[in-house]
């Protein structure tokens, strides 16, 4: 029953947030979006959602880690591919393997220390759930849209069009490499060793090892039924259960019972246990240690929160001083602190106009999500981002507050324009302005030419988008490295004109 139970839970977890992250129609249901906004550490990072994470923590000490065991995506990608290693590669056997604790306290200090120094690369690289959000959208979408326009070609031969053609697209050659490179570590080790990767690798994997080393419920050996017969051995993924000394590392289990299943002896219990030689005040007092402990470590985040394939990247934006931060992003230290790349807001925009940043924010803010405008323009009534957002790095905004929110300002080239290199009438970047920052004012020759009023725009791009010129656009938009409120402008005044008679 545990077994199976676990199984139905992890396979409807994993497709759920997998499909959350490639559906381009808005057909996932709503607790796609949900599960994603329970992922531990984002979870630690959203001072919003803090209470989740301190619900993990207190699952974990109550039954161990069945968080990894049964909503992680990454833990779960890997026991599918332990499952195909099994069924196809006929690899059917694990083994035990020692505990590896420094590399285990290194992934878990190192990335966390780096993380307070303002270097949270590191940290977004080994997190499972944004390493597996990085890995779909780079990966696993793409083919995905390959299956739609398929699909499309093939309905539309039956003259139903029940599926469109959508472009296929990759969002930034290094996250594509990131995303291949995420798969082929992973999907080996899980292929050849189960979840290896969790109990040596992974952060959070590691701190919930800790905690779950003092569960309350755990996996325990009855040493009068176990006769040593490695059965449990070579089914436990984790490498976690010596059966010679009949032992179970719950630090490293992750609670998948395939060694209840497949015990023959009844000899494997999933109850409440103490260590022999461990007294029941010993194991309160350090359950209590731990608690506290890891309480305190989780509200460090949330105070610092307080203070045909196409690549989406051009020529336009050589000249640009500043990068442009997602609407709602509030800052550069904002995002730096609190994003932790999942990539999820690259997915889910639907002008395309999010990618994974290379240096554009430094080396430190390698893969979070920066503002381009080839492909597009930053709709002005869309609050995507902000919504699906799970960690807090881009706050939810609504319209009318994203509308006032000023992520850049535009800047005119005029020794560019059309107008007064060419002659030649345009107008194009005004005609797609939202707020008036771009308007037409006469020029010689009975044309029109831009100006511009930086303190109202919103720094949409739809002037930078539309803008013909090339290589280098003649108007574009510079980010802001602190987002601000712009001013207000007033609406134009209309006059109702009754014409009584024809004007010739």
């Amino acid at each position: 029953m545990w077994k199976r139970t676990r199984v139905w839970v992890s396979v409807a977890s994993c497709g759920l947030i997998t499909f959350y992250f490639i559906d381009f129609a808005g057909l996932s249901p709503g607790l796609s979006g949900w599960l994603a906004k329970v992922q531990f550490l984002p979870t630690v990072l959203s001072r919003s959602a803090l209470i989740i994470a301190a619900a993990w923590v207190l699952l974990t000490l109550l039954a161990g880690r069945l968080y990894c065991s049964s909503i992680c995506p990454m833990g779960i990608f890997q026991d599918f591919i332990g499952w195909l290693s099994r069924h196809i590669g006929k690899r059917k056997r694990y083994r035990y393997r020692p505990p590896r604790v420094g590399l285990r306290w290194g992934v878990l200090i190192v990335p966390i220390l780096l993380f307070y120094a303002g270097f949270p690369l590191l940290l977004s690289l080994l997190e499972p759930y944004s390493a597996y959000g990085r890995m779909t959208t780079a990966l696993f979408r793409p083919l995905y849209l390959a299956g739609n326009n398929l699909l499309e070609v093939i309905f539309a031969g039956f003259n139903n069009h029940a599926f469109y053609r959508m472009g296929i697209f990759v969002h930034d050659g290094f996250a594509l490499f990131i995303g291949l490179l995420t798969f082929a570590i992973i999907g080996t080790l899980a292929w050849l060793y189960g979840r290896t990767w969790c109990n040596t690798l992974c952060p959070v994997g590691a701190l919930l090892g800790l905690i779950g080393r003092y569960s309350l419920f755990r996996m325990y050996i009855d040493p009068g039924k176990c006769t040593r017969c490695g059965a449990c051995t070579a089914r436990c993924k984790a490498g976690c259960i010596d059966s010679r000394e009949k032992r179970v590392d719950n630090s490293r289990c992750v609670a998948c019972f395939n060694c209840m299943d497949t015990c023959k002896f009844d000899a494997l219990r999933f109850t409440r246990a103490r260590k022999r030689g461990t007294s029941a005040a010993a194991d309160t007092s350090r359950r209590q240690f731990l608690l506290a402990a890891t309480a305190t470590a989780m509200a460090v985040p949330g105070t610092l929160a307080h203070g045909a394939v196409e690549k989406v990247v051009g020529t336009s934006t050589r000249r640009k001083k500043e990068p442009i931060a997602p609407p709602g992003a509030l800052s550069r230290d904002h995002l730096l602190h609190h994003c932790t790349s999942c990539h999820l807001c690259v997915s889910k925009c639907p002008s395309r106009v999010l990618k994974p940043a290379f240096l554009e924010y430094g080396l430190a803010g390698m893969m979070q999500p920066v503002v381009y405008y080839e492909k597009g323009f930053c709709n002005y009534n869309c609050t995507i981002c902000g919504e699906v957002c799970p960690n807090g790095a881009i706050h939810t905004l609504s319209a009318a507050e994203k509308q006032m929110t000023q992520i850049g300002h535009v800047v005119l080239v005029e020794e560019l324009c059309v107008v007064m290199t060419d002659g030649t009438s345009c107008g194009a970047c005004s005609e797609h302005c939202p707020t008036q920052a771009v308007t037409m004012i006469p020029h010689e020759g009975g044309l029109t030419r831009p100006k511009v009023d930086a303190s109202i725009c919103v720094g949409c791009g739809g002037c930078e988008y539309i803008c013909p010129v090339r290589p280098l656009r003649a108007i574009y938009v510079e980010g802001h490295p602190v987002q601000t409120e712009r001013a207000a402008f007033k609406e134009e005044e209309t006059k109702e004109i009754t014409v009584d008679d024809f004007g010739f």
